[in-house]
């Protein structure tokens, strides 16, 4: 059985993240959360509702309550209908829904109390779906794609509503600020990329790690509070920017 292990990250609070088949050290271990059956591929915390999401290779997407170690709260996805689910993320237009990608293309907004799905977003065709993630302000969806392409779908239609080429290659990884006016990409193509969300223009692009074993950049993110992003790499490397 696969596990997601909770750790505490400040001693002051009740605070704590969240990472799939690692162990840091039991001092800061909070809790074990057992029940998938293949590789954690994607993990979402909502300190809110003290409620985590995470998908997986076995097909399943899962909800937990971050407070104890009880058995997942809600299973999606169980006979694998959609496919097998390649990232999640919380719809913050909608805090009772998440959307959820597939590796062949197809994405899908679902109720977390009613566990039904609500809405089926305009698929591409089988295009691997690297990175799903929710605009913290609009009722809008982004993806990043392994064609190179960055989408946007609209979360009430369900249809695509802008597409661009936004790297040299695959794009890995998405993040938008906190007040929903910048947005971030990472590749394999060895750059960031932050893009203008209202004009979909890139404002500046920096190489941020180098390349090995044809991949590069694996994830990207805002602080939340302060002016910096940061960056992690498949040269072993992460690295915050001001």
């Amino acid at each position: 059985c696969i596990v997601v292990y909770c750790y505490k990250y400040s001693c002051a609070t009740d605070d704590c993240f969240c990472a799939a088949g690692s162990h840091i050290g039991p001092s800061v271990l909070r809790g074990a959360l057992s029940g998938h059956t293949d590789a954690v591929w994607g993990l979402v915390y909502s300190s809110a509702h003290h409620r985590l999401l995470s998908c997986s290779a076995d097909g399943t997407v899962r909800l937990w309550s971050a407070a104890d170690t009880a058995p997942a709260i809600a299973v999606f996805n169980e006979d694998k209908e959609l496919g097998v689910p390649s990232s999640v993320d919380l719809v913050c237009s909608d805090p009772a829904h998440m959307v959820t990608a597939f590796t062949n293309g197809r994405m899908g907004i679902f109720n977390m109390e009613t566990r039904q799905l609500v809405l089926e977003l305009e698929s591409q065709g089988p295009l691997l779906i690297n990175k799903v993630l929710s605009h913290p302000t609009l009722p809008i969806t982004i993806t990043a794609q392994e064609d190179r392409h960055i989408r946007f779908y609209d979360n009430n239609t369900g249809k695509l509503i802008h597409s661009m080429v936004a790297h040299l290659d695959a794009v890995t990884s998405l993040a938008v600020d906190p007040n929903g006016l910048y947005l971030m990409s990472g590749s394999h193509d060895c750059s960031v990329r932050l893009w203008n969300m209202e004009s979909k223009t890139c404002i500046q692009e920096f190489t941020a790690h180098r390349k090995k074993f044809d991949e590069s950049i694996n994830d990207v993110a805002f602080h939340p509070t302060k002016c910096y992003i940061g960056s992690a790499g498949a040269d072993a490397l992460a690295k915050v920017f001001v």
